[in-house]
Order: C-alpha cells, then structure tokens, then sequence
C-alpha cells in the first residue's frame, strides 16, 4: 500500500495505512521533480510525502 499526500493530510495518510496495514509505515519525502508531477490523493495540493510499505 502507497499514499501519496500533501503536508496537510500526511497524518490522515499515516492513520489509514496503520488502519489498514496494522503497522507503521515508512514515510519518504518525494524528489522535486516527482513533487511536481503528483498530486495529494486527499486534495488537488501537490504531494510532498510518500506512506506506504516499500
């Protein structure tokens, strides 16, 4: 599981992903160039932040 977010909706991404996976993620901090191509998957702000197990 990936979320992609914004720096607003990092903590409601971390919450779903525990919720769903039951244990904590790893949290990244995207590249420039693929903040600038992806979008927050809870609003249309650009994404900062990849959640996820990988």
């Amino acid at each position: 599981m990936e979320i992609k977010s914004c720096e607003n909706h990092v903590g409601h991404a971390l919450d779903v992903f525990v919720g769903n996976e039951k244990y904590f993620p790893i949290m990244d901090k995207l590249s420039e160039e693929e903040q600038l191509s992806t979008k927050c998957e809870y609003c249309d702000e650009r994404a900062e932040y990849l959640v996820g197990n990988k």
